[in-house]
């Protein structure tokens, strides 16, 4: 048995076990073509066994999660009669000989693919099967009424409360001008990849190298955060990119939270139109709620119309519910002042304390969210 890292150590007990089980299987007699699928294999992150005939196939047969034959193999586990089932692709090089589909039928196989034309497909093919089933995660999308109004502050936030509440969560920073999740997260010093060095530039992203490549910010609570914070010296994502690493995180059945800039990009357009919920931040003053107009009308413009956050003081005496009725949105939650947390962030502390009206409003998001997401699935 192979030995993996588990939490305790490295052994090969259970964790041992569930990883070899995720092992996928191929018996591609072809040398160069058997190079091209260890190849797109080690892209989407897939460990392969290989057989070299179908006696070594049989011991693997039933638990990979997915079987690579070339078509010489699969007749070849066809007459050495293994059973039929689900998950074999048929990998061959250039136009499909004659009768390869006789050959794939026989075997179960559910495709027959030409490589190099579909290479893509077998690195999303192969990708999906490196991870364990889970639900669907939430996408969350929040948004700032006017600058400074804290929106990351509660992106960030509503990230820790689902960590808190045993869940795993993904913070992504969709606006390159924010000034980087990173720093409100007091995670600035912590290895890991920014945008735009995560190469990602489309299709299907492993969740569990994705995880292994972000920054893991320290957070009180069972669950697990993964960050993906703008680099303040270089360009943001792409949209391409930012579709990839959130379906990579709702596969996993993560939270996934997206702090977004006002103005939307190609790559905040591509977060909103995979958001669940979509939240506004809004200050309680007049001058925030003009801003904040033009940005329910940018939203509008991608199809969106988000819960309203009013966030305290309110000098003027203007009421949350004032503010909903001149936006013409539905009032989510309130946020009162919270004394000490803009000292707090400075210090690089983390927001949303397990008690204060940051945590409590994060907590109000992040149950609307699991309605919304689950109306939705």
């Amino acid at each position: 048995m192979r030995l993996v890292p588990s939490r305790t150590g490295w052994d090969g007990t259970r964790e041992a076990v569930m990883h070899r089980s995720r092992r996928g299987l191929v018996m591609v007699s072809d040398p160069e073509l058997l190079d091209a699928v260890l190849r797109l294999a080690a892209a989407a992150g897939c460990e392969l066994d290989r057989a070299v005939d179908a006696t070594a196939a049989r011991r693997m047969w039933a638990r990979a999660p997915v079987v690579l034959l070339d078509a010489d193999a699969a007749a070849h586990c066809a007459r050495g009669g293994l059973p039929r089932r689900g998950r074999v692709v048929v990998a061959v090089r250039g136009e499909p000989p004659p009768g390869v589909w006789q050959q794939a039928v026989a075997i179960g196989a559910e495709h027959v693919v030409s490589l190099p034309d579909a290479e893509p497909w077998l690195v999303a093919a192969l990708s999906e099967t490196t991870e364990e089933p889970r639900g669907r995660g939430p996408v969350l999308g929040v948004v700032g009424g006017r600058g400074g109004a804290g929106a990351s502050v509660l992106a960030a936030a509503v990230a820790v409360a689902a960590v808190r509440d045993g869940g795993r969560a993904l913070l992504v920073d969709c606006d390159p001008l924010g000034g980087g999740l990173d720093l409100v997260l007091g995670a600035e010093d912590l290895d890991g990849l920014r945008w735009p060095g995560v190469g990602v530039g489309g299709g299907r992203v492993p969740a569990a190298a994705l995880h292994a490549a972000l920054p893991a910010p320290a957070v009180r609570g069972r669950g697990e955060l993964a960050l993906l914070s703008c680099d303040r010296a270089a360009d943001g994502p792409g949209a391409a990119a930012v579709s990839a690493v959130i379906d990579a995180g709702r596969r996993a059945g993560e939270t996934v939270v997206c702090d977004l800039p006002r103005h939307p990009t190609d790559a905040a357009a591509a977060a909103l139109a995979a958001a669940d919920l979509v939240v506004l931040v809004v200050p309680a003053d007049v001058r925030s709620c003009a801003a904040a107009a033009r940005v329910v009308a940018a939203l509008a413009g991608h199809g969106s119309v988000p819960r309203l956050v009013v966030r305290g003081p309110a000098p003027g005496g203007i009421d949350a519910t004032e503010v909903a009725r001149a936006l013409g949105l539905s009032l989510l939650t309130t946020m009162r002042p919270e004394p000490g947390l803009a000292r707090a962030l400075e210090r690089g502390a983390a927001p949303g304390r397990a008690r204060g009206p940051l945590a409590a409003a994060a907590r109000a998001v992040l149950a609307e969210l699991g309605t919304t997401a689950g109306a939705g699935s």
